[in-house]
């Protein structure tokens, strides 16, 4: 039963263990569809996948030929009391097609191995390659850990269903049909048992196939599950620590080990009642033909002798064989199935926007942004911005202020388009950003945020980033320049290796202030026509700060510039300040103009008097 910890609340400031939320979505199992679909990610190996099939064909034809060869030697050359050399002749044919034999299977499992692995590298790149085109609602409602057991766990379970179940499925069942028109041509009378078991094993599979597929289903889910609460978990170790939550979240995550452990037991029950059973059916059948086929051989009549009951009985024993391997194999494909819906349902999942067909690339811009009663809701509904429209010229310099929640950063999105208006539109130079392509605006507009963000690398190579835009990588006398230009070069040449200083993920080996600094240099390399600062200067203490200032007043000369940001000695020197309250534009004007007229602004700054930020 599930643990009462998944819908547990991880008081403060953690996040609620809640269900997936795809879990409710429609899953079937053995779906043709998604089979239709794995199968046709072996399309692109289809020579190699081809040849695959016929030898997996031989592979089934051989079992039986061996098993029959060597009941043929034992019924006929041993059993008649033939020769030596006769029995020595057929030992060897034995021999050899055993030889024969393993080297088809070397062939079949090389082959599987080769395919298996190419589909799951080029499932992992197509689900990556589509991530990075998603916009950032996306992200905004999707676990970082959901992601990551998408193209961990759930591919991998694609790799198994095409690498393991689909080609010794094929194996087992051909090795049936082949051995069962064996035994219809040697006894017809003792196949007719074997034959007449076969809507038993059928009703075995229907009553288990959605016990078995609904338990599969639910580990993936608790997987996932634990995966996102694990990744959360480290990305807030600070939190943890520092509010003494160590304990706390160890025991809810307990809860949702011991929960994924449940579901695991409940599927390990149900497989330990389907497995048996089918061994109690194959049981079955070998005692009816034991009963039968020793009643014709001492029958008066003689129907049969006892080398033909022995040479049945290895067909028998062989036909069976199979049937404990399918139902493992069917165990897997539930898993597969599962995988490949998870897979398929983020690439089939279509991003809320993206650049339509006629879509052109902006030429080099002047710099002027048109706002026009531009409205924005979020997924849930919520109206975050009402009607705000203003108009910026090239080269000026916007502070947007207001209380926290108030729409600040949602202005920013919609201008570096990671959103679309709801209603109204974003002009640049007088062309709708909606018929515009992301890259050419990605080229020209550059973002810095307070939660700055390094890559695993070097310092250099986090810079370099910003190259992207530009057909060839900056050289060190352009990263050397722009950082001179913010007067930081010593900083960064102050690092135990300068430019190859390594980084840790989110720079964790490098302090805010220079983790600040080193995405600053990023944006400024691109040299965009529009800077966004979202509280870029947030994490830099005083002393830096005043370090820069003079740089950023010569650096920002001839860009738009928007910035969010509390420090007064940043506001000051903007062109013109938007106060936003409750997705609404309250006031405008200069910070002298609007210190000096009763309302919002005036209050804060008021109420701030003395403090460098107007938190």
């Amino acid at each position: 039963m599930q643990s009462k910890g998944t819908s547990a609340a991880l008081e403060g400031g953690l996040v609620r263990l809640q269900r997936d939320p795809d879990q409710d979505a429609s899953h079937r199992s053995l779906d043709r569809v998604l089979i239709s679909r794995i199968l046709g990610l072996m399309r692109p190996y289809r020579v190699k996948r081809n040849w695959l099939f016929v030898v997996v064909l031989l592979r089934s034809l051989q079992q039986p030929a061996f098993v029959w060869a060597v009941a043929a030697t034992i019924n006929g050359p041993i059993a008649q009391h033939q020769s030596t050399s006769s029995i020595v002749w057929a030992a060897l044919g034995v021999l050899a097609l055993s030889a024969v034999m393993q080297i088809t299977l070397h062939f079949r499992q090389r082959l599987t191995l080769e395919i298996g692995e190419a589909v799951v590298n080029d499932l992992r790149r197509a689900v990556f390659t589509h991530l990075q085109s998603m916009p950032m609602s996306f992200y905004h409602k999707t676990k970082v850990g959901r992601i990551i057991s998408r193209i961990n766990g759930d591919c991998d379970a694609v790799r198994i269903g095409v690498q393991d179940v689909l080609f010794v499925s094929m194996v087992g069942l051909g090795q049936m049909l082949f051995t069962a028109l064996l035994m219809l041509w040697f006894d017809p009378v003792l196949f007719a048992i074997v034959f007449a078991m076969a809507p038993v094993l059928w009703g075995l599979n229907r009553l288990f196939q959605s016990r078995l597929t609904q338990a599969y289903r639910e580990i993936q889910e608790s997987f996932s599950r634990v995966t996102s609460t694990l990744a959360e978990s480290v990305a807030g170790i600070r939190v943890t620590q520092g509010f003494s939550r160590s304990e706390k979240n160890a025991e809810l995550f307990s809860e949702l080990v011991v929960s994924h452990a449940d579901y695991n037991m409940k599927a390990t029950w149900a497989w330990g009642i389907f497995n048996p059973l089918l061994e109690l059916n194959s049981a079955a059948v070998t005692a009816a033909i034991i009963a039968v086929g020793g009643w014709r051989v001492v029958s008066p009549d003689s129907l049969a002798s006892i080398g033909d009951l022995i040479q049945f009985m290895f067909l028998t024993g062989l036909f069976f064989t199979p049937v404990q391997i399918l139902g493992t194999q069917y165990n897997q494909a539930l898993a597969a199935m599962a995988g490949a819906e998870r897979v398929f349902g983020i690439l089939d999942q279509k991003p809320q926007w993206s650049d339509i067909e006629s879509a052109v690339s902006l030429p080099r811009l002047q710099g002027r942004l048109t706002v026009e009663n531009v409205t924005f809701a979020y997924d849930s509904g919520t109206v975050v911005l009402h009607d705000v429209s203003f108009d910026v010229s090239p080269g000026q310099r916007v502070a947007l202020v207001g209380p926290t929640g108030s729409g600040k950063s949602t202005i920013l999105s919609l201008l570096a388009r990671f959103y679309l208006p709801t209603h109204g539109r974003i002009l640049l130079d007088g062309v709708d950003t909606r018929g515009v392509t992301s890259e050419s605006i990605a080229s020209q507009v550059a973002m810095v945020l307070q939660q700055n963000y390094l890559f695993t690398g070097t310092v250099r190579d986090n810079l370099q980033i910003a190259s992207g835009i530009y057909s060839a990588p900056f050289t060190d006398e352009q990263i050397y320049a722009a950082l001179e230009s913010m007067e930081c070069r010593d900083l960064v040449e102050g690092l135990p290796h300068g430019l190859d200083t390594k980084v840790g993920g989110r720079g964790s080996k490098l302090s805010l202030g220079q983790r600040q600094l080193i995405c600053f240099a990023r944006a400024l390399l691109a040299n965009p026509r529009v800077l966004i600062l979202d509280e870029a200067t947030s994490a830099i203490d005083t002393m830096t700060e005043v370090r820069i200032q003079r740089s950023l007043q010569r650096l920002l000369s001839g860009r738009t510039c928007f910035i969010v940001a509390h420090r007064l000695s940043t506001i000051k020197n903007v062109d013109e300040v938007l106060v936003i309250d409750h997705g609404k534009i309250v006031q405008r004007g200069t910070h002298e103009k609007l210190v000096q007229q009763p309302g919002m602004y005036q209050a804060l700054v008021k109420r701030y008097s003395g403090m460098s930020t107007i938190p």
